[in-house]
């Protein structure tokens, strides 16, 4: 029995109209039907925040209240800084209470606050998974920062021998070759009198350098073109993220997109040369304690031992490894060392209180790993500057299915904003001078000064604490060591404090008059 043209145009028109009209309702449902329902889930659980208004939700508010508060500097005052870092959601914590929920596009994101609460969102990382803007945020932060579940824990195992701790003290000479690089500089423009300069783009040289020595043993001129290259691409994402993320937007050829996958492609062929070069050299036998090294003697070992490749990481996700490195171990230790020495500025009792330490434990010897964890006073300093500046403000988590959170009960689709500032920042848990630069209450340690609750995460917390916590101190502790040793600093009166919502940087430097000693 033939079929007729006519039956095949109506098969061909019922088709098109189920295709039409399923996609209709999927781009509904995301939009408005799915969101409507989160909300009135969230409020009958008692979350307060603003009614859910088409596709942008807060995004369009949020946007122009953050550039309201970049345009300016603030007092130096740390209880400004939150309102300045992330002002809508400052707003809806006074409107609504801690309880309240924001709009991240058709995404609500709820506030959560209590210790207990935190401490189980990040213990259960294999419930709450981390929660990415979009899939624009991989291109700049990958990596083991990006996995989940099985892949995340293959990548943890095999990078856990890079960052031992008795790994890391074979580091210590890249590192105090790259400080005394960084001295050798002052020592040129800084004059007996006194003079005025911009510690910050100084200090972001010197961990892009650490960096570079430690994880591929090259030094900052040959690794400057990756930290350049990811630097103006991080800024490129970050004003992208103030946007409702469009699937699919960041392939149509406009200036900015062309630009973005230019770097991309550009990272990953430079990288691709560092990770060639290494391998060349360990298959005729040579072998390096840096980060690379190691990674790869790791990753070997791993596929070995499986018996298949797949049981390791494949070339691209070694790449993504190493961008990360570059990243996290440049960004993480200069935030920590600039709003140190701004804050040693204004406290000068307690930089003198560190520097004469410094010189009683080490005098005229060497800097080594085991002085280092003498340096009691320089790690309280270090923990209160990571108290009041975490440059991780805020912790994002995704509730992927219907999950139990003490009394609440989560449903799939909202994100869990677990904001780090508000915790160090709170007087009921820190007392009445929570807001000032008071480094003896770490006097007795972490635990002591927290009471054992999970109010203090620089680095996070549980399974997902930030496996180069141990580098980005040692690394700051030395750098600070043999500063205190050589310079007094103080304010310059043409610094403007103004920390800035991208991992808390100093947004116009941080000037500061430095004096040799």
């Amino acid at each position: 029995m033939e079929i007729s043209y006519y039956n095949i145009k109506i098969a061909i028109f019922s088709l098109t109209i189920i295709f039409v009209l399923r996609w209709a309702w999927r781009i509904l449902n995301y939009v408005w039907f799915k969101p409507k329902k989160l909300e009135k889930c969230l409020r009958q659980q008692g979350f307060k925040g603003n009614s859910y208004k088409l596709l942008y939700g807060d995004m369009k508010e949020m946007k122009k209240m953050s550039e309201e508060a970049m345009s300016k500097p603030v007092n130096f005052s740390h209880d400004l800084i939150w309102p300045r870092i992330s002002p809508f959601i400052q707003k809806a914590i006074t409107k609504y209470g801690k309880n309240c929920f924001v709009w991240l596009g058709p995404k609500p994101a709820v506030l959560i606050t209590e210790p207990e609460l935190i401490r189980e969102v990040l213990t259960k990382n294999y419930i709450y998974h981390k929660a990415t803007s979009s899939p624009l945020s991989k291109l700049a932060i990958g990596g083991i920062a990006s996995y989940e579940e099985d892949k995340w824990a293959t990548h943890r195992r095999i990078l856990n021998p890079a960052f031992h701790l008795d790994k890391l003290k074979y580091m210590l000479p890249a590192f105090k070759l790259t400080i005394s690089d960084l001295l050798n500089k002052w020592e040129k423009v800084v004059s007996k009198e006194g003079s005025e300069i911009d510690v910050w783009l100084y200090l972001q040289t010197l961990t892009s350098d650490a960096i570079s020595r430690t994880a591929f043993g090259s030094n900052y001129e040959e690794g400057r073109k990756i930290f350049e290259l990811q630097k103006e691409l991080i800024k490129i994402l970050s004003e992208m993220s103030r946007s409702i993320y469009i699937p699919g937007w960041r392939f149509l050829p406009t200036k900015k997109n062309k630009r973005m996958m230019q770097i991309v492609n550009e990272l990953r062929t430079l990288i691709v040369g560092i990770i060639n070069k290494r391998m060349r050299m360990i298959e005729v036998g040579e072998t390096h304690d840096d980060l690379l090294g190691i990674l790869l003697a790791s990753n070997l070992q791993e596929i070995q031992q499986h018996g298949h490749k797949k049981f390791g990481m494949s070339i691209d996700e070694v790449i993504e490894e190493c961008k990360l490195f570059y990243f996290a171990g440049q960004e993480t230790t200069s935030t920590l060392l600039v709003w140190t020495m701004i804050l040693l500025c204004k406290y000068p009792i307690w930089q003198e209180r560190a520097r004469e330490e410094v010189l009683q434990v080490f005098g005229s010897d060497e800097l080594d790993y085991d002085k280092l964890n003498q340096l009691k006073v320089v790690t309280m300093i270090f923990n209160e500057v990571l108290r009041l500046y975490p440059s991780a403000y805020v912790i994002n988590r995704m509730v992927n299915t219907e999950t139990k959170l003490g009394n609440l009960c989560l449903p799939s689709g909202v994100q869990l904003i677990l904001p780090t500032i508000l915790l160090h920042h709170d007087t009921e848990i820190w007392g009445d001078d929570a807001m000032e630069f008071n480094p003896e209450r770490f006097s007795e340690g972490i635990s002591k000064a927290t009471k054992g609750q999970v109010v203090f995460f620089p680095f996070s917390w549980g399974p997902r604490i930030c496996i180069g916590q141990n580098f980005a101190t040692l690394e700051a502790k030395m750098a600070m060591a043999m500063i205190l040793k050589h310079y007094a600093f103080e304010l310059s009166p043409s610094y403007a404090h103004a920390p800035h919502p991208l991992l808390l940087q100093p947004q116009y430097g941080a000037q500061l008059i430095m004096y040799k000693l």
